[in-house]
């Protein structure tokens, strides 16, 4: 894990190291800069693996660097000759063999930068573990592993009206866009091209170019589940340094340390509580599953004082706006586990998105069915006509009107609730935009089933640039390096092969088939309780919703009397996330623009 940052082109040599050092947390164990007229290629070093060598790697003619972590390195190096050689070395003889379709023989999280022959090329992964930003300049093309490095070097800083109408929509800007205009960001499974002929780029991995429907038998989808599984934690438990796990009260988590423990390795177990609000944590849920699992068990309790104090520094790391409160409090926690002296932490992201594990999924389901209503045209113009706050209203309209229903999980203001709002016209359905090109794919690739859609979109948008975005960043703020066994492609690709109606069935159910060998019937039992905490009630006892509609009262962005009514709803229990989301934007926008 590392970060990367990059010029090609006009560049001030003292501008560029100042910009490079606003990164030095991703990679504190090491920096090495290769310099020369018209370019600038840096790399910030966090030392995890077993076999490493510095970069940027020159080989060949060929200038490279990575973030990240490639898992399949051992029999990348058996496959290329050189058993042993470091994964940025195998990472250059890879690519003088197979050229850009290197990428398509590894297996991990990555984000990779390379010259060759004058031509800057950009890799992210395949699911969007890792982030990759750009800027093109007048007379410069710059990249890096975050926004903060290239900031500096705008001209001026500006809002990116489109990154705006995405965050509210989907709790962060949808790809390319970023707050700033002008910065970029690559999408998961993307590869980009810098040179004489400028910038273009494209996709270079599809999770939907597998078979629908290649596994129907429940049977051999638990077996190959749990084969894919296994085989994606064990890859992941490689490691030179200390690692652990968080823990809550559900199937994901305590599956992997079970799993781990099957395997050898043993990790210890953290989870996060909140003082006075022990109702939203998980507390006693998961020390009754680390006493099952027999690991060591750590509680890391935050109170009002620490969240609030906590916010400027957690903002900063993430650099535009993220709707997720939860990053508040993991922030915190990979403090203490930093503290601890822990450098790798596994989690469970992507097993909701993958194995149906959200409630509203099934609602969703559900809704659907009311598409095939005959007799709709009356419910069709009622809801024309009429409008409510609620989201499960626009749910209804949309399905008697026959528009896409599922936006993602995340998917917070709509359309006509951003029209309420802000003091422009937001057309109804305008945000289906954003989804549109993966939604054109969907469909072009014979899939129809909404549950499939529903993982699609989801592992695009709500994974890729809400949940891993703000992983990523609360854990190299603290130099840790964060694992997700369940987003590897090819357990990704094993679930996209499985018949709709096999994970249909219920929440998780093919997960806790899984699980079964492992885990006691009190966890696979265990209702979901989600990553709650009590933000909303230390916003309103710190004061801070006031902030709102005083940098509101500057900037003009909303009408005043529906956001009023926005943070009345949120003391009494209703729209808090739509409420924090506009939290951070004030936060942001009093930092950068007023």
């Amino acid at each position: 894990m590392c970060a990367l940052f990059g010029i090609i082109g006009r560049y001030d040599p003292a501008q560029a190291r100042s910009a490079l050092s606003l990164l030095h947390h991703r990679g504190p164990d090491g920096c090495a800069i290769i310099e020369r007229e018209g370019l600038f290629f840096a790399h910030h070093r966090l030392a995890i693996a077993y076999t490493s060598a510095p970069q940027p790697h020159l080989y060949d003619g060929l200038l490279i660097a990575f973030n990240g972590e490639i898992y399949n390195h051992r029999d990348l190096g058996i496959e290329l000759g050189h058993e042993g050689a470091s994964e940025i070395a195998l990472l250059a003889l890879a690519y003088r063999r197979w050229g850009d379709d290197f990428v398509a023989h590894l297996r991990g999280m990555f984000a990779i930068a390379l010259v060759d022959n004058g031509v800057l090329k950009l890799w992210r992964d395949r699911l969007g573990k890792k982030p990759l930003f750009y800027l093109q300049g007048k007379d410069f093309f710059a990249f890096a592993s975050e926004i903060k490095a290239l900031r500096p070097l705008l001209l001026h800083v500006r809002m990116n009206e489109e990154a705006l109408l995405g965050y509210l929509g989907y709790l962060a800007p949808t790809p390319p866009h970023t707050f700033y205009e002008g910065i970029g960001k690559l999408e998961s499974g993307f590869t980009a091209r810098y040179g004489a002929e400028g910038f273009t780029c494209k996709p270079y991995y599809d999770l939907l170019h597998v078979k629908p429907c290649a596994i129907t038998d429940e049977a051999e989808a638990t077996k190959r589940l749990h084969d894919a599984l296994y085989t994606s934690l064990a890859l992941r438990l490689e490691s030179a340094a200390p690692m652990a796990a968080l823990l809550s009260g559900g199937i994901d988590s305590a599956l992997l340390i079970a799993m781990a423990k099957a395997q050898g390795r043993e990790l210890e177990a953290y989870t996060l509580g909140y003082e006075g609000f022990s109702s939203y944590d998980e507390r006693a849920a998961a020390k009754e599953s680390a006493a099952f699992l027999g690991v060591r068990h750590h509680e890391r309790v935050i109170t009002q004082e620490e969240f609030m104090q906590a916010c400027d520094a957690v903002f900063a790391a993430l650099d535009e706006p993220l709707n997720d409160p939860a990053s508040v409090p993991l922030y915190l926690m990979f403090e203490q586990i930093a503290r601890d002296g822990v450098r790798v932490v596994h989690s469970g992201e992507g097993s909701d998105e993958l194995f149906l594990g959200y409630r509203q999924y099934f609602e969703y389901l559900d809704i659907e069915e009311a598409a095939k209503l005959q007799h709709k045209n009356w419910l069709k113009k009622y809801f024309r006509a009429h409008f409510s706050m609620n989201r499960e209203w626009e749910w209804y309209k949309r399905v008697f009107e026959g528009s896409l229903l599922f936006r993602s999980s995340g998917e917070k203001f709509t359309d006509l609730q951003k029209n309420a709002l802000l003091k422009r016209s937001v057309a109804d359905n305008d945000g289906l935009r954003y989804l549109a090109p993966w939604r054109a794919h969907f469909e072009s690739c014979g899939r129809d089933d909404p549950a499939d859609w529903y993982t699609y979109v989801d592992l695009k948008q709500f994974q890729a640039e809400h949940f891993l975005v703000k992983l990523d960043r609360v854990s190299m703020a603290h130099s840790i390096e964060s694992r997700t066994p369940f987003l590897d492609h090819y357990l990704a690709e094993t679930v996209m092969a499985c018949a709709p109606a096999l994970r249909r069935a219920g929440r998780k159910e093919l997960l806790k088939k899984v699980a079964a060998p492992y885990l006691n019937e009190a966890i696979l039992a265990r209702k979901k309780k989600g990553f709650s905490n009590p933000y909303m009630e230390w916003l309103i006892a710190s004061g801070e919703l006031e902030r709102i509609v005083h940098v509101n009262k500057k900037t003009g962005l909303f009408h005043e009397a529906v956001l009023r009514e926005y943070i009345e709803r949120a003391k009494a229990g209703r729209f808090k996330q739509h409420v924090w989301g506009l939290y951070v934007l004030s936060r942001w926008m009093e930092r950068e623009l007023i």
